[in-house]
């Protein structure tokens, strides 16, 4: 196998792992050790950086079988081909649809990028630079280089990344409350559902929200999440007082069917803008439109819906 551009830096043994599925991790690093796998015809170590243009050979190896992926289907590979936003320089930026997975497991079959991997089989590097709910839509990037995902990753952890989310809350948003600083802790119920809450003993989370429009009974809010947890956003919005509109876990029965009165079937929480600098200095800003739905919610609103419940 020669290695494409895409995958220089990437060390050989992640490499192995990603081409031989089914293959336990402790047999790569043992035919890594008896020299076993070659590059550009000499040994190399377990850490070794790959680059753009080496000759990788791997001996024969039995490989677990494995179940035939699921093969997407036309609908929703027409639909995330046309939720592309940006892809040039080694970046994608996807609209990605409520309801889609950003990757399978957990009884998920196909999430984003798997559907992106099908549709670009030519590309040898296609991993997720961050993450999106499944519930929630709007823009994500996704790396076709790895270069741009180690450089695009380390903008996110320095706090370089531009994200900004579409959020209606429930209720009056209080007046100059513009950043929420409250410490969350992730806790699984029995039943094997992950919560996110307000704890003393959570990680430091901080999110600026700005008042965006107000209606009668809601709030239309930017929220800019500092810091990356889990659930954030929904529960700092519950924290405050104003949980977001649609959202199941969250959000109250009663208050949600005041929303679904103005058309709402899902969490009103959207990444509508992402921004970050690539590799080469190029500067990149891609804001993702809010669906039909979600506009028509605010159309509603804005014509005198009225949200507001007797809690």
């Amino acid at each position: 196998m020669t290695v494409p551009e895409e995958l220089a830096g990437q060390r050989i043994d992640n490499f192995l792992q990603a081409r031989l599925k089914g293959v336990p991790r402790s047999r790569i690093y043992r035919i890594l050790r008896k020299g076993e796998v070659r590059v550009n015809k000499g040994r190399i170590k377990a850490e070794y950086k790959l680059q753009a243009g080496d000759v990788v050979r791997v001996p024969p190896v039995r490989t677990a079988e494995q179940a035939p992926a699921p093969v997407v289907g036309d609908q929703l590979r027409q639909l995330v081909e046309e939720s592309i936003l940006y892809d040039e320089a080694g970046l994608l930026v996807i609209n990605k649809p409520a309801g889609l997975a950003v990757h399978g497991g957990s009884g998920v079959r196909l999430g984003l990028i798997e559907v992106l991997r099908q549709m670009f089989p030519a590309s040898p590097f296609i991993e997720l630079v961050h993450r999106l709910d499944r519930d929630t839509s709007g823009a994500i990037m996704v790396a076709r280089k790895r270069a741009v995902l180690k450089h695009v990753q380390a903008e996110l952890r320095a706090g370089r990344m531009e994200k900004s989310y579409l959020a209606l809350a429930a209720g009056k948003w209080p007046r100059g409350r513009k950043v929420v600083e409250a410490p969350l802790k992730k806790n699984t119920l029995k039943s094997g559902e992950r919560m996110v809450s307000v704890h003393p003993e959570g990680k430091p989370s901080e999110t600026r929200f700005q008042v965006l429009e107000r209606f009668a009974g809601a709030t239309l809010l930017a929220a800019e999440p500092v810091t990356g947890r889990t659930h954030q956003i929904r529960v700092h919005a519950q924290f405050v007082g104003c949980p977001l509109a649609g959202d199941a876990k969250y959000t109250s029965d009663e208050v949600n069917r005041a929303f679904r009165g103005v058309g709402l079937k899902r969490l009103f929480l959207h990444s509508a803008v992402v921004g970050c600098t690539l590799p080469g200095g190029q500067k990149v800003r891609v804001e993702a439109p809010l669906s039909a739905e979600l506009e028509s919610v605010v159309s509603a609103l804005r014509a005198g819906g009225d949200v507001r419940t007797s809690g």
